[in-house]
């Protein structure tokens, strides 16, 4: 096969398969916010940026809000109120650390930790699938797909940077 028609090949694969993650993302997404209401009898009124949120604090609690902002790539007013939402529905709390009575900082309460459970346990039986796929490439076909995936994320990234370089001032 020619480059060029390799080219197009692998980008077609590329966006079949972008399009199959989305539907499969999809159907996690709401398989997995069924079951947070299934397990919290009803009383979740959750999306999945709240449930990320959640995970994030569980992760690296006591975390402020600059911190989870950029952890999760949300903005701070974004984060800000999500983090209003949770504390209100009980999920989590606001916190002080004892020498920095100045800062705000976010801990899972127990209901919150029960959610950030559920969470991983999805987490953790997706990675093993996934694992599991891999697992059938050599070494060095697994470092051929590195390079491409972070080679790919660069250019996701560069394009994302030249569109915000592009937009009108009042719109930043």
């Amino acid at each position: 096969m020619e480059k060029t028609a390799a080219v197009q090949y692998v980008y077609d694969l590329l966006i079949k398969m972008n399009h199959q993650l989305e539907q499969h993302q999809q159907r996690e997404g709401l398989s997995f916010l069924e079951e947070i209401h299934e397990h919290f009898d009803g009383i979740a009124s959750l999306n999945l940026t709240d449930v990320h949120v959640i995970d994030c604090i569980g992760r690296h609690e006591p975390i402020n809000v600059t911190t989870l902002a950029d952890r999760i790539e949300l903005s701070k007013g974004t984060v800000s109120k999500v983090s209003t939402k949770l504390i209100k529905e009980g999920w989590i709390r606001r916190a002080q650390l004892n020498d920095n009575k100045k800062e705000i900082y976010f801990r899972l309460t127990p209901l919150g930790k029960k959610l950030f459970l559920v969470h991983e346990r999805l987490h953790v039986k997706v990675q093993h699938q996934l694992f599991e796929f891999l697992s059938r490439y050599s070494s060095e076909e697994l470092d051929v797909l590195k390079r491409m995936l972070s080679d790919g994320i660069g250019f996701l990234e560069a394009i994302e940077w030249q569109d915000k370089s592009l937009e009108p001032r009042d719109m930043k």
